[in-house]
């Protein structure tokens, strides 16, 4: 979402290769709103998938080709690219051609984050989106500009001529704006590359690297910020934060000792209450968005616009605000009303932590569980397995109903050593109702013909942006059934 030109990137070129994706856009949004000229190509835009998406980025000015070289003409142009874009693809042979300079995605964004003058990084395996979209709206609705990059739509952001609000772009210099908020990944070990004034860290667990990986990159990044705001309920991030000077922390925990904690909390289906108490003081908060996990997720983000100098209870008004982001436990629609109601919901649910999250806040209120989860990748399923499964045992109600199809694949050479099959298998031998149905379709018809009044429907996964599209003609499967 731009809100201007004149920015300090004017007459730069920049071609983003893989423009649509969840990490693309919003980078293409920023560079857009601070004066770059854009151009980029994407698989997706070749196979005719999102177009929606595709027309939003046309409408910015960005210039879209096809991703057979054709856009890459002049040396002139930065070629950016994710890690994972092989050398062999035409725009990076065309790049090559012409002795064009490359550069990784997040070795773009890093070098914008850390020109900004205040720098707020958001880290952690789970909840770095939404974080990150509530300290922008915080800072937003404050006043202070900020540019913010996000791997999410925000909701508050989002507007008929803008529907793919994943980015809020401030200009340096134009009444403020000079502050960047930007999640930063641990799963390539791009997060290495920022250097931020105020880091968050929500937790550490498994997703796609190791523990001990994961230990080094989360702590290093905590140790180049002036203050970090950590969330010290969760083990691996509590340790950490022993490990750090205790003048740079700010500690927040759900029912648990710490700088700034959160008591009595009120779930509702789609929201929840609680009392924020810090020093000596009690402030009653009621947030838009559900679960236990987003009572964390605010402590956060207000920790961290507090660390950016906005007064606390500015800071609780604006948050009571947010709106959530798109595929966040976004409820699609439900078919009925009250308890005989049937509710489809679309949720970036995909590891271990994430999964059990939107579980246990579903599982906070009655209504049998229909789960579509669909894998994001074959290497992320053999490094979670063990986790991925007992989050799911032990969560899955005797009445619920999972449904996995195969891994998302968009093509290339992966290993596929543990597979849907398996983690099914593996579920079944714990008791669950677990099935494996390899097309996704098939998978989601299956729901939609046991669906029934109370039914809760869950579309899960990562990495593949039409899941969205799959909750919605769910919705629209189940209102033609009834």
């Amino acid at each position: 979402m731009a809100n201007g030109n004149n920015g300090p990137l004017d007459g730069r070129r920049f071609f983003l290769v893989g423009i649509g994706g969840s990490g693309m856009m919003p980078l293409a949004m920023i560079l857009a709103g601070r004066g770059a000229t854009v151009e980029g190509s994407d698989r997706g835009l070749d196979q005719g998938r999102v177009p929606a998406k595709f027309a939003a980025l046309s409408a910015l000015g960005i210039r879209l080709h096809p991703q057979d070289g054709s856009g890459v003409v002049s040396a002139d142009q930065v070629v950016v690219a994710s890690a994972a874009v092989e050398d062999s693809v035409a725009d990076i042979v065309a790049a090559t051609r012409l002795g064009c300079t490359r550069m990784t995605r997040a070795q773009l964004l890093s070098d914008l984050f850390n020109a900004s003058g205040l720098r707020i990084g958001v880290a952690g395996t789970s909840g770095k989106s939404t974080v990150t979209g509530m300290i922008g709206w915080i800072l937003h609705a404050t006043g202070r500009d900020p540019t913010v990059m996000n791997g999410a739509v925000m909701t508050n952001f989002a507007r008929p001529d803008a529907p793919f609000a994943s980015a809020l772009v401030g200009i340096p210099g134009a009444g403020g704006g000079d502050t960047f908020v930007s999640e930063v990944d641990e799963s390539d070990g791009s997060i290495a590359f920022y250097r931020p004034n105020i880091a968050v860290l929500n937790n550490v667990s498994l997703d796609h690297k190791g523990l001990d990986e994961l230990r080094q990159l989360f702590g290093d990044f905590a140790g180049r910020a002036t203050t970090t705001v950590i969330n010290v309920c969760d083990e691996e991030a509590a340790a950490l934060a022993a490990r750090l000077p205790r003048d740079t922390l700010l500690t927040f925990a759900v029912d648990g000792p710490a700088d700034m904690t959160a008591e009595a909390l009120a779930p509702e289906p789609f929201a929840i209450a609680f009392d924020l108490v810090m020093g000596g003081a009690r402030r009653r908060v009621r947030l838009a968005v559900p679960g236990r996990h987003n009572v964390a997720n605010a402590l956060a983000a207000i920790g961290a616009a507090m660390a950016a100098g906005v007064d606390r209870d500015e800071a609780v008004r604006a948050i009571e605000g947010f709106t959530g982001l798109k595929r966040r436990f976004e409820r699609v629609g439900t078919i009925g009303e009250g308890a005989a109601g049937i509710t489809v919901i679309d949720d970036f649910g995909h590891n271990p932590d994430k999964i059990g999250a939107t579980l246990d806040t579903l599982h906070a209120f009655p209504g049998r569980l229909l789960l579509l989860f669909q894998p994001h990748g074959y290497g992320p399923l053999k490094v979670m397995r063990r986790e991925l499964v007992d989050s799911l045992a032990t969560r899955l109600a005797p009445e619920d109903v999972l449904v996995l199809p195969d891994p998302v694949y968009f093509g290339g050479t992966v290993a596929r050593e543990v597979t849907s099959a398996d983690i099914v298998a593996d579920l079944v031998a714990r008791g669950c109702d677990a099935r494996h149905v390899p097309d996704r379709a098939d998978a989601a018809a299956m729901l939609v013909a046991e669906a029934k009044p109370g039914d809760r429907i869950v579309v899960m996964g990562a990495r593949d942006d039409t899941l969205g599209l799959l909750a919605r003609e769910m919705m629209e499967s189940l209102r033609a059934k009834t």
